[in-house]
């Protein structure tokens, strides 16, 4: 899986939790002071993933009060920018006089780690906040520092455009690093700034000054997301996105060139698999075949059960099949 340092306090007594969070967390990259009103037992998680020139960290913890001083600064100096999303609670940034309070799960703001900052953590009722945090060097984001700058503790929304396709990439490589390779945490990482990259040059309206590599992740990214929003239309069809996108098909194939397909072929295989995710579900057996092929965009059932045969070596209704004798 991807390489990873995860941090549980609960593996120690109550009194012992927050100083060993303090020292591994607080203090890990980018050095802040913290304080909170449960230090006698401070129940905390975190687990940072490596990804290449970035590091992800899903954090959960009580609520507290972190400072990073202009003394802190000086002496443990970071060319970093750290993006913030809290997922539940409340998150207020103050920084070079800009305050504002993030509403959870759909804004996210960008600090710069180079300059002094207060970030102060509440959680709603007696559970933990859980926030998702990037670290990101100046350096592997093609963007001016003075014009981010202006962006700088300003709340971002997170389910908009490629905003929406960051986050999305963000938390689920927080919620499942297992399912990928020590392999791809460069790959990962690198979507990941280029769909930053491109979100903050949209609110910045550089997005001119991106190079064409990050305006090629972004555009596939949309792509794609437009493609899995739309399965079920019947009308969804290479000539349908092109046109969605405002972009030709030849422009549209270059794309997929790197993997190898096409946007047929994507759509295609996206289709079958949801219609074998449905075959395989309980919840589903009541519903024939052919109203599950109808559902993701297959009108023709001939030609859906030699698609489903091809793709998976049996035909649907045996998938079906199958699948149920396991659940037995």
């Amino acid at each position: 899986m991807l390489p990873n340092l995860v941090v549980d306090t609960t593996i120690l007594p109550p009194a012992d939790r927050f100083e060993f969070w303090y020292a591994l967390v607080a203090q890990e990259t980018v050095p802040v002071h913290i304080t909170s009103a449960r230090l006698d037992d401070f129940v905390a998680y975190a687990q940072a993933i490596d990804l290449g020139r970035i590091r992800l960290t899903s954090l959960r913890y009580p609520s507290l009060h972190a400072t990073r001083p202009a003394g802190l600064v000086r002496r443990a100096e970071a060319d970093i920018y750290q993006l913030t999303l809290p997922l539940t609670g409340r998150s207020t940034l103050v920084q070079d006089r800009t305050e504002t309070t993030l509403v959870a799960a759909s804004q996210f703001t960008l600090l710069d780690t180079a300059r002094p900052y207060i970030a102060r953590h509440h959680t709603d009722g007696p559970g933990l906040a859980t926030t998702i945090t990037v670290q990101i060097p100046y350096s592997a984001l093609p963007l001016p520092p003075d014009r981010l700058r202006r962006l700088q503790a300003t709340p971002v929304p997170s389910h908009l455009g490629v905003a929406g396709l960051l986050v999305h990439h963000l938390r689920s490589i927080a919620a499942h690093p297992e399912q990928y390779e020590a392999a791809q945490a460069e790959m990962l990482g690198g979507v990941a700034l280029d769909l930053l990259a491109a979100t903050l040059a949209q609110h910045l309206d550089t997005e001119d000054t991106l190079s064409p590599e990050t305006r090629h992740t972004a555009l596939r990214a949309r792509v794609v997301d437009f493609i899995d929003r739309h399965l079920g239309s019947a009308e969804l069809n290479p000539r349908s996105v092109a046109a969605a996108h405002h972009i030709s098909l030849r422009s549209l194939h270059r794309l997929f060139e790197a993997e190898a397909t096409t946007a047929a072929e994507l759509i295609r295989a996206k289709r079958l698999e949801r219609c074998r995710r449905d075959l395989g579900n309980p919840l589903h057996l009541r519903h024939p075949v052919h109203v599950i092929a109808a559902r993701w965009g297959f009108t023709d059932k001939a030609h859906f059960s030699r698609l489903f045969r091809a793709h998976y070596g049996r035909s649907p209704q045996a998938y079906r099949m199958a699948m149920l004798r396991r659940e037995q």
